[in-house]
């Protein structure tokens, strides 16, 4: 068992596990905020359904995993670096190594770790910290309300954007690779997987900009 967490097989498994685990939050994330792109109620809603103790008590294992991804990924891109010099991450044959986002997934996990911490501060702050902190429900900002102040500022906007763009080329080279270190590596199906990948990674993406230029045109009475 202790080689799962020591073997170079054992910690490209933990990463891909753990990297299909968050993509799948990302999936319910960006339901739920596309939610917003219907009404306001309707956000509303879904942000009380992710106050539920059931989605709540998630929280600290969703950040466990974002944890254990980050070090894993370091950990690997490093000892990679050292192996092949330039090229970050192993690569299977040509075609993934003139990939840019298979090479630079480090850069790119980098980029969305640190507008990660910028997005809690907007929103995990102001919602979710204070209700584990004992705040009553009804005493917590408007969630549709928070959204327009949000984004309302351009550069904000902006930087969200990027944001997702970084995350787009994380998910579009990290979700095949993760079936592929799963096991499923054969020609048939590496293909399909990247087909899956693009679409994954695309309507998660297209979904958080639509939310961002959709709030900052309503906020700023444009739309």
């Amino acid at each position: 068992m202790a080689n799962i967490f020591t073997s170079s097989i054992g910690k490209k498994l933990i990463m891909s596990v753990t990297g299909l685990f968050l993509i799948i939050f990302l999936l319910l994330h960006a339901t739920i905020n596309g939610l917003s792109l219907i009404s306001a109620d309707a956000f509303r809603a879904g942000c009380d359904f992710m106050a539920l103790p059931i989605i709540t008590v998630m929280v600290p294992i969703l950040a466990a995993g974002f944890i254990i991804h980050i070090i894993y990924a370091i950990y690997l891109s490093w000892t990679n670096y050292k192996a092949r010099g330039n090229n970050r991450y192993a690569v299977a044959n040509k075609s993934q190594a003139d990939n840019w986002a298979a090479k630079n997934m480090l850069i790119l996990g980098i980029v969305v770790l640190g507008l990660l911490a910028f997005h809690l501060t907007h929103f995990w702050a102001d919602m979710q910290l204070l209700q584990f902190q004992g705040v009553p429900h009804d005493q917590l900002a408007d969630p549709y309300g928070l959204l327009l102040e949000t984004f309302g500022t351009w550069w904000v906007t902006v930087l969200y954007i990027i944001w997702f763009v970084a995350l787009w080329m994380h998910l579009t080279h990290g979700f095949w690779s993760a079936f592929h270190t799963l096991g499923w590596n054969n020609n048939i199906w590496i293909g399909r997987l990247k087909v899956i990948s693009y679409i994954v990674a695309t309507i998660i993406c297209l979904v958080f900009v639509a939310v961002a230029v959709v709030s900052y045109l309503k906020a700023n009475a444009i739309m």
